[in-house]
């Protein structure tokens, strides 16, 4: 069964694992092959704010293995990280991360939440009530441009 707990600093190489695969795997069928080398490039284990007071920050678990990470930034009701390992997708780890997320920011007192989609996720959001807003550029590593989607939801309350 997928848990979801507080990430923690011992939490770094796994974070590191499934953010690479996500991207390379799941984010290859909306992305060429240069922006998906930038967009996963230089990912470091102790660059996840798993610490910071104001970032609500957790993974998902199945047997004890990090499979899933959310970010919820509480400070700018956004939600700024959604990622399943390719190997768990579909399985409800996603939206298990989301719904402990939106649960979170309501229990904080927020009533809209805002995030930015890749492309090979903007169907996973829509099927769980987020609104498209606005397509925009969004800069990657190296300068690099991935097409992204601003998306917002009002949470019940």
């Amino acid at each position: 069964m997928v848990t979801v707990r507080p990430a923690q600093p011992g939490d770094g190489e796994a974070l590191v694992a499934v953010h690479v695969a996500a991207i390379r795997e799941l984010g290859s069928s909306a992305y060429d092959d240069e922006q998906i080398e930038a967009w996963a490039a230089r990912k470091d284990p102790t660059g996840y704010p798993v610490d910071e007071e104001t970032a609500h920050f957790v993974v998902a678990t199945l047997n004890d293995d990090v499979v899933g990470f959310g970010h919820l930034a509480l400070e700018a009701a956004e939600i700024r990280a959604v990622y399943v390992h390719p190997d768990h997708s579909r399985d409800g780890v996603g939206t298990r991360l989301l719904d402990h997320l939106e649960a979170t920011a309501l229990d904080a007192g927020l009533e809209d939440l805002s995030l930015l989609a890749s492309k090979n996720a903007v169907g996973f959001y829509e099927r769980r009530g987020w609104t498209p807003t606005e397509w925009v550029d969004h800069e990657s590593t190296g300068g690099v441009i991935l097409e992204c989607l601003w998306m917002e939801k009002s949470l019940p309350g």
